[in-house]
Parts: C-alpha cells; sequence; structure tokens
C-alpha cells in the first residue's frame, strides 16, 4: 500500500501512540512495592486481631481493651488496611496521570480513611487503658503523631482544594508517612532488641518514636527532590475539582 503524499511531496505526520519502556513501568513500581512490603507485618497482625475478635479468642491481659470496646480497633484496623494499599498507587506517577479520573476518586476515600486511622488511634490512646510496658513518653508519642497525621490530611485536602498541587502533595506524602509508621516500628524495634537488652520502657518508646521520625525523614527528603508541579497543571486539577 502506498502513502499518501502532500503537496510538498512529503508524508503527512501520522497519530501514533506513546510506548512506555518496560524498564521505565518496572521502576515507576519499585516504590510502590516496598511500601506494600512495609506494611505487610503490620496489615498481617491486624488481620490476625480482626480474627481474634470475630472467633471469640481467649481474653487475655494483652487483648482485653479490645474485647472490652472492640468498635474503635476495628474501625483503625479496617480503615489503616484501606489507606495503606490504596495510598501506594499514588505514587506510582504514570498510573496516577494514566487514570486522573481514579486519581481524585481514590484520594477522597484516602482523605476519609486516613482520617478515620488518626481519630481511631488518638481514641484508643486516650480510652483504652494502657498496656503493661507502655508509659507516659509513648502515650505522649501516639498523640502527637496522631495528631500530625490528622492536621497533615486536612491540610493536604485544603491545599487541593484551592489549586496548590506541591503543598497537597507534601501535606499527604506526610500524614501517609506517618500513618505507615507501624511497619518501620517493626524494623526499629527488632535492631534495637538486638542492642538494648533487655528492652525497657524508655527504650521501647523511643524505638517506637524513631519509626515515625524515619518516614517522616524520608517523606520530607522526597518532597525536596520532587520538582514542582507546572502551574497549568494545577488549573487543571482545579477545574476538576470544581
Amino acid at each position: 500500500m502506498k502513502a499518501k503524499v502532500d503537496d510538498m511531496g512529503q508524508i503527512p505526520d501520522m497519530p501514533y501512540k506513546t510506548v512506555v519502556p518496560a524498564q521505565a513501568v518496572s521502576a515507576e513500581w519499585l516504590v510502590p512495592a516496598a511500601l506494600i512490603l512495609l506494611s505487610a507485618i503490620p496489615l498481617t497482625a491486624g488481620a490476625l486481631r480482626l480474627t481474634q475478635l470475630a472467633g471469640g479468642a481467649t481474653i487475655t491481659p494483652a487483648n482485653a481493651r479490645f474485647f472490652a470496646s472492640p468498635l474503635p480497633v476495628v474501625l483503625h484496623i479496617v480503615s489503616v488496611s484501606v489507606y495503606a494499599i490504596l495510598a501506594v498507587f499514588q505514587f506510582a506517577t504514570g498510573f496516577r496521570r494514566r487514570r486522573p479520573g481514579w486519581h481524585r476518586a481514590a484520594g477522597r476515600l484516602l482523605v476519609a480513611c486516613g482520617l478515620l486511622v488518626g481519630f481511631s488511634g488518638l481514641w484508643m490512646t486516650l480510652f483504652y487503658p494502657r498496656p503493661a510496658g507502655s508509659g507516659d513518653l509513648l502515650y505522649a508519642f501516639r498523640l502527637l503523631f496522631g495528631s500530625a497525621m490528622v492536621v497533615s490530611i486536612v491540610l493536604g485536602f485544603a491545599a487541593i482544594r484551592r489549586g496548590d498541587v506541591a503543598q497537597h502533595r507534601a501535606w499527604m506524602m506526610r500524614g501517609y508517612a506517618i500513618g505507615l509508621g507501624a511497619g518501620t516500628q517493626v524494623l526499629t524495634q527488632l535492631v534495637g532488641g538486638l542492642i538494648v537488652r533487655p528492652p525497657s520502657e524508655l527504650s521501647g518508646a523511643l524505638l517506637m518514636g524513631a519509626g515515625w521520625v524515619i518516614n517522616l525523614a524520608v517523606a520530607e527528603w522526597a518532597i525536596r527532590k520532587r520538582p514542582a508541579p507546572p502551574a497549568r497543571m494545577a488549573s487543571a486539577v482545579v477545574s476538576h475539582l470544581q
């Protein structure tokens, strides 16, 4: 078949599809895969907790508070599971750009789940009996970082409503970093347990706090590393939200 030639003797431009290299696609999913691995242990522990509550496991001093008032912990586990898994797709830039409608719909659900995670965690800190081995420092850490998560999500939502994509991204990343603290705390407690023997109330609280601090430090590094989105992109986002 002969190609159509224009008056200048040249073949006119033909429409084509952009082909994304396989290596680029693989690299795009490295961060989401790492986040899923990081959250796997606490999510598994949460699933086991729900199984215990549903199956009527033996009540012990360690779990009595959950059986006495199961609703807060159930809401916390379910919301944090959705929040931890769904949010990883927001870190896949190509996936997010190819599906802007999905990104917005998932974002709204993430705001609701993230706030539920924060508020249920604060409720459990304030009203559940303190477990053995947790003192005032860990209590203060939980109140501080739980409140910081809620504030971060609210500020992130407010930022996208006014069209500030850079601040929206930054605050939502900070909120997610705090929400994923339980995954990093598994690692800090594992390493700390090898160094500090036997673990004390103070060392346990510091290792828990270190998990949140490490996540926030990584988030801040990622925020400052990424360039700000162009202004026209921000205006497009606002037009979709209005």
